[in-house]
C-alpha cells in the first residue's frame, strides 16, 4: 500500500482490515529504523571507546582476571587435554642493589689509612682487605686521531731511489673526517635509540664540538650509501628462507610544498631448514627493510620475484599478485583476535559476556595449544595441530557460521566475524606445516623501531633519506636479532667495507660477520 506522506486522518482506510495491515507495515518499518540505528549507535560507541584507549588507556591486549571466563549460551568446545606434571618450589627475585656484570670493565681504586691515622699505632700489620663494587659513569668523548704517515727517501740496489709513505686508516667516507666509530655512534643513536640529529647536534655542542645537524645528515647518508651494497645479499639469504614475515607502516615524506604519506616495509627471514645431517635448523634472522613513496602492490612483488614460500601477512590486497603466482599466503590470528578484543574492550562497564568473549576464548585455545609447542620441532608441531589444532579450527568455525547471520555486518562484532570468515583459508594454512607461526607479531614487533623513531625525527626529508632509514635499519635490527652489538657491527664493518672484496660480502652481513682481528 502506498502511503501519502504525511498521515492525515481522512487517508487512513475505513476498514478494520486495511487499518491493520497498515499497523504492521508502519511496525516493521520502525522495528528495520530502529535495529538501523541501534547497529549506528553501537559503531559510533566502538569508535568512541576505541579512540579514548588508543589517546588515554594502555596499548596491552591482555584479557584481565574475570574477564571471558564465562559463557552467554552454552558451546561446546574440544579443550585439549591437560597434561600436569610436578614442579619443583620457585625462588623469588632478591631485593635490594642490582648486580654488576662480571663482563664490565673494572678499575681497582685502593683506600689505605691515611698517616695521621697510623701514626697513633706502634706497629701495623696488613691481614686483608674488604672489597665494595660502586656503579660509575664515564661520560662519552670525543677524541681527534692524527694519523701521521712517515715518509722515507727509499733507494734500491742499482741506485734508484723513490719516495715511500706509509698508509694509514682515513674515514669510510671520501672528502670527510668522521671515523668509522662516530659515523657508527650516529646512526644507531638515530634508528636504534630513536634521537634526531637536531638533538645530537646539541649534545655534541655540550661537549664543546660543533656539528650541524646538516653536517650529521650528509654523514648519516654517505654512510648508509656505502652500506647499501650489503642489501642484495641480505635480500639474497631473505629470500632463502621458506618463511617470511611482512608487514608495512606510515613514514611522512617531505615533498616540494607539501608532506606525503610514504610507506616503510620489512620481510624477515623465518622458519627452520634441515641440515645435511637430516636435523631441522632454525633460519638466521634477517630483516630487510624498503622504503617506497607510496603503497602500490609492485612493490612486494618487486621484492619477492621468483620467490615461492609462505608469505605471512595481512589481507593487503598487494599480496594477491604474488599469491595467485604461488606465493601461499598465511594469516595472523592476533588481527583475527584484535577485532573481537576491541569489541570486548568497548562493552559497557559490567555487560554480560557475549559472542566477542566466546570467540576470544576459542583463540585462546588455539595458542594455549602454540606455547606447548615454542620448543618442538616442526614435525612434532605439525603432528600436534594435525589433531588437536584441526579439532578447535572445526569447531571455530562452526561457530562462526552459526553466529554470523545473527549480526548486523555493518557492526563492529558483524565485521569481526567477516574477517575471521573471509580469510578463513589463509588462517588454517599454519596448521598443515609446522614451519609457521600462527601470527605476524614477528613482523609487527620489527615496525616499532620506526613507529618510534618517526614520533622523534618525524618525517623523511627526502627519498634519499628514506632509502638511508632503510638500510640503517635493515643492519641494525638484522645484528640485534643475531644478539650482536650494533654499534660494534657497524663500526667494524664502515672501517672493512672500502678495502674489501665485492665477491665476498657476505662475510659482512650480520648472521656472518666476525670481528677483525
Amino acid at each position: 500500500m502506498n502511503l501519502p506522506v504525511p498521515i492525515d486522518r481522512a487517508s487512513l482506510p475505513k476498514e478494520v482490515v486495511p487499518l491493520q495491515d497498515l499497523v504492521l507495515k508502519l511496525g516493521q518499518q520502525v522495528q528495520a529504523m530502529r535495529a538501523q540505528f541501534d547497529a549506528q549507535l553501537d559503531t559510533l560507541r566502538h569508535q568512541l571507546v576505541e579512540l579514548r584507549r588508543r589517546l588515554f588507556g594502555l596499548r596491552s591486549e591482555v584479557i584481565h582476571l574475570g574477564q571471558a571466563e564465562l559463557w552467554s549460551d552454552p558451546v561446546q568446545i574440544p579443550v585439549p587435554s591437560e597434561e600436569r606434571r610436578e614442579v619443583g618450589a620457585h625462588t623469588r627475585r632478591k631485593g635490594g642493589r642490582p648486580a654488576i656484570s662480571p663482563d664490565l670493565p673494572r678499575r681497582r681504586v685502593e683506600h689505605d689509612l691515611s698517616d695521621v691515622e697510623k701514626a697513633g699505632y706502634a706497629a701495623l700489620e696488613r691481614i686483608g682487605e674488604e672489597v665494595s663494587e660502586l656503579f660509575e659513569y664515564i661520560p662519552a668523548r670525543l677524541e681527534v686521531i692524527q694519523n701521521v704517515r712517515l715518509k722515507y727517501r727509499c733507494e734500491s740496489a742499482d741506485g734508484r731511489s723513490t719516495v715511500r709513505t706509509a698508509t694509514a686508516q682515513g674515514s669510510p667516507l671520501p672528502r670527510s673526517n668522521a671515523g668509522a666509530g662516530l659515523l657508527a655512534h650516529v646512526m644507531v643513536s638515530k634508528y636504534l635509540d630513536h634521537c634526531p640529529l637536531a638533538r645530537q647536534s646539541r649534545i655534541f655542542a655540550r661537549q664543546g664540538v660543533a656539528l650541524s645537524r646538516q653536517t650529521l645528515c650528509d654523514w648519516v647518508l654517505d654512510a648508509t650509501e656505502l652500506l647499501a651494497v650489503l642489501m642484495p645479499a641480505l635480500q639474497r639469504h631473505v629470500l632463502a628462507s621458506p618463511v617470511i614475515f611482512t608487514d608495512d607502516t606510515t613514514l611522512s615524506l617531505q615533498a616540494p610544498g607539501k608532506t606525503i604519506t610514504a610507506r616503510m616495509w620489512v620481510y624477515l627471514a623465518g622458519g627452520q631448514q634441515k641440515d645435511d645431517g637430516g636435523q631441522w635448523q632454525q633460519v638466521a634472522p634477517a630483516a630487510l627493510y624498503d622504503f617506497t613513496a607510496d603503497r602500490s602492490g609492485t612493490h612486494p612483488r618487486r621484492i619477492l620475484g621468483a620467490w615461492r614460500g609462505y608469505l605471512q601477512a595481512d589481507d593487503y590486497s598487494g599480496y594477491h599478485a604474488s599469491f595467485r603466482e604461488g606465493v601461499t599466503h598465511v594469516a595472523c590470528w592476533a588481527h583475527v583476535r584484535r577485532k573481537f578484543f576491541d569489541v570486548l574492550k568497548a562493552a559497557p562497564k559490567g555487560a554480560p559476556p557475549g559472542l566477542a568473549d566466546d570467540a576470544l576464548r576459542f583463540i585462546g585455545l588455539i595458542y594455549r595449544i602454540e606455547r606447548r609447542l615454542a620448543e618442538a620441532d616442526p614435525d612434532v608441531r605439525l603432528r600436534v595441530r594435525q589433531g588437536r589444532t584441526r579439532r578447535v579450527l572445526a569447531a571455530f568455525h562452526r561457530w562462526l557460521t552459526h553466529h554470523q547471520p545473527t549480526l548486523q555486518p555493518r557492526s563492529p562484532l558483524g565485521r569481526a566475524f567477516a574477517y575471521a570468515l573471509s580469510n578463513w583459508t589463509a588462517l588454517t594454512v599454519f596448521a598443515d606445516s609446522g614451519l609457521l607461526a600462527p601470527d605476524n607479531n614477528t613482523a609487527e614487533r620489527a615496525m616499532r623501531p620506526v613507529a618510534i623513531s618517526r614520533k622523534n625525527w618525524l618525517f623523511a626529508g627526502s627519498p634519499r633519506g628514506g632509502r638511508a632509514a632503510a638500510v640503517a635499519l635493515s643492519l641494525i635490527e638484522t645484528a640485534r636479532l643475531n644478539g650482536i652489538e650494533p654499534y660494534a657491527y657497524l663500526k667494524d664493518v664502515l672501517t672493512r667495507l672500502p678495502g674489501h672484496r665485492m665477491d665476498r660480502l657476505d662475510e659482512l652481513l650480520p648472521m656472518n660477520w666476525k670481528p677483525a682481528p
